[in-house]
């Protein structure tokens, strides 16, 4: 099966290069500026799970199409609309859409652009960036990705592409509840993005506070009334282990929006924060803590 990445940066980058030097046909869908930086340096991955540099195949939306059999959607969700175009001529019958984008709110319509049939469910869980030089920095020892059918089907697609991405040095991890894992993620990176990017500090100093566990309790339970009034099919405890979860990060933790605001980019504010206050809208949901981290960014994108 031929492979398509969209995108190269921290996540296209990590878990395609990785599948690229297990020796998957593997090929980058990029912009012009990042061909060129691919095409004379290669691929640099550093990482503490092992570093490798790569001569990847790279493509730009302007070179022929010539339909793939399975995407990583890999790219920022601020970019969405302009990278489903991009997408739309290396797309064929058979192809499978792998979205790792943060949220929910990329779903409905990859599904209606590319067809349910075509979009399967997918998270990624790393801590990676790209440096000046556009090398790919992974700096956590969790790197993995869980993809699957929605609604649990076991077809034999998914087990085609559970073999295919197998065996490499990170983890694709196939999951019988894929909405369950997603609705999961977004509960976690939502807060813990919020609290950093709010504090702007990383999370050991944010935690270790006077307060701190509390307010990030709070944030993590404010979040989940509201996915729970939307219909997510949240586990009963899930605050609790995302608190034990988040006391098991590193001291120096940053998020990846926080990475983002430090550089002076683009965030995912409104993707993942404003989508959260419109589902609360809609359920008449007082969420102040939420707001607070939305004006926050609101402030960021107006001045950064």
């Amino acid at each position: 099966m031929r492979i398509l990445v969209l995108g190269a940066g921290g996540v296209g980058g990590y878990f395609g290069g990785r599948l690229a030097e297990k020796g998957a046909e593997v090929t980058f869908l990029v912009r012009s500026g990042r061909k060129q930086q691919l095409d004379k340096d290669g691929l640099v991955i550093r990482s503490v799970n092992g570093d490798v540099t790569l001569r990847p195949n790279t493509i730009t939306a302007s070179d022929p199409a010539n339909p793939y059999d399975l995407v990583l959607f890999s790219t920022k969700a601020y970019h969405l609309q302009s990278a489903v175009q991009d997408l739309k001529p290396f797309v064929g019958e058979q192809t499978v859409i792998l979205p790792l984008l943060n949220g929910v709110a990329h779903l409905p319509l990859l599904k209606k652009e590319f067809g349910e049939d075509r979009v399967i469910g997918g998270l990624c869980f790393i801590e990676a960036t790209l440096n000046q030089e556009g090398h790919v920095l992974q700096t956590s020892k969790d790197h993995y990705v869980k993809f699957g059918e929605f609604e649990g089907k076991d077809t034999e697609r998914i087990a085609e592409i559970e073999s295919l991405l197998s065996g490499t040095k990170t983890s694709f991890i196939r999951s019988a509840h894929i909405e369950r894992d997603i609705w999961h993620k977004y509960l976690f990176i939502s807060t813990i993005a919020g609290v950093t990017t709010l504090m702007q500090a990383p999370i050991g100093p944010i935690r270790e506070s006077e307060g701190g566990e509390s307010f990030i309790r709070d944030v993590f339970s404010e979040t989940e009334a509201v996915m729970i009034a939307h219909g997510a099919p949240l586990a009963q405890d899930i605050v609790n282990k995302h608190m034990e979860t988040m006391w098991n990060l590193s001291y120096d933790m940053k998020s990846s929006m926080q990475r983002d605001m430090e550089k002076g980019f683009a965030v995912e504010g409104e993707h993942l924060h404003g989508y959260l206050l419109q589902m609360a809208k809609e359920h008449s949901l007082e969420t102040p803590l939420i707001r607070a981290i939305y004006q926050n960014l609101q402030v960021y994108g107006v001045n950064g």
